[in-house]
């Protein structure tokens, strides 16, 4: 592993407009050419978090899985965020995955569905749930991207050891990348803390700001959280894109240190 630089953007999407929203956040991303590893969008980064949006959703051809393609080649880095996508199942039928996109400059991809949908909005009435968890491997680092509601769920987060890894954890770095309501902010930022303390990780998390069609209201509170629990940056309620370095010498220390991971319990994911 060699030490990581995240850039976390946290941007006021725009609503049920995709191709706004890609140039939107396109402007906003153009600077890190070279600077950054690593560029955090939020959750539904092209529509807003909204049931009505289903109708537009995309396919895996169409133009915001080329636009996130073509970022990162731009970029020379890692880019990641969620987005509303239509995929056939094994009978033909379409669903609708609130799908999160992970692109690297070498033309990589790969995704994941969400699997906790939030009930609370309905959002399990519209959407497919994914199933499986996601690692990614970037740079030295193995990366665990999940996406807003999947927060809640300490056991689908757990950082589990020998497992994925012989004799390691399964990840050094857990991302969530979300549409995250004021109003719930403080349960954002406190669960934030815990998963990096239980999971002996850096956590890293964007929201997005200002207020959606829905009359929702946004305080961003992006972070990025050390595996003390202590927030290394944050980001109050405004359109902000910021670049932070995470140490891996200082994350291998902690865990040589505070070596919590050999008296976990064992389980299986399902």
């Amino acid at each position: 592993m060699q030490d990581l630089r995240i850039s976390l953007v946290q941007g006021d999407t725009r609503w049920h407009d995709p191709a706004a929203n890609r140039d939107y956040y396109g402007a906003l991303l153009a600077p890190l050419a070279g600077a950054t590893d690593l560029v955090v969008l939020p959750e539904t980064f092209t529509s807003g978090f909204s049931n009505e949006a289903i109708d537009r959703a995309e396919r895996m051809d169409g133009p915001t899985v080329a636009w996130i393609a073509a970022q990162a080649r731009a970029l020379g880095a890692a880019v990641t965020g969620s987005a509303q996508l239509r995929v056939a199942d094994g009978d033909g039928a379409p669903r609708v995955f609130n799908r999160l996109l992970w692109a690297t400059p070498d033309g990589g991809l790969q995704w994941y569905d969400k699997r906790h949908l939030f009930r609370y909005a309905g959002e399990h009435k519209r959407y497919a749930a994914g199933r499986e968890r996601l690692t990614v491997e970037w740079k030295g680092w193995r990366i665990n991207p999940q996406v807003c509601y999947d927060l809640r769920f300490p056991v689908f987060c757990r950082n589990r050891y020998d497992v994925e890894r012989p004799g390691q954890l399964d990840f050094d770095l857990q991302l969530f990348v979300a549409n995250w309501p004021a109003p719930r902010a403080h349960a954002w930022k406190t669960l934030l803390r815990a998963r990096a303390i239980e999971n002996l990780c850096y956590v890293a998390a964007v929201n997005r700001v200002g207020t959606d069609g829905n009359g929702l209201a946004y305080d961003g509170d992006s972070a990025v959280i050390d595996f003390l629990g202590q927030p290394q940056v944050e980001i109050r309620g405004y359109e902000q894109v910021l670049t932070t370095t995470l140490s891996a010498t200082a994350l291998a220390a902690h865990r040589e240190r505070f070596p919590a991971m050999l008296d976990a319990d064992a389980f299986e994911l399902r």
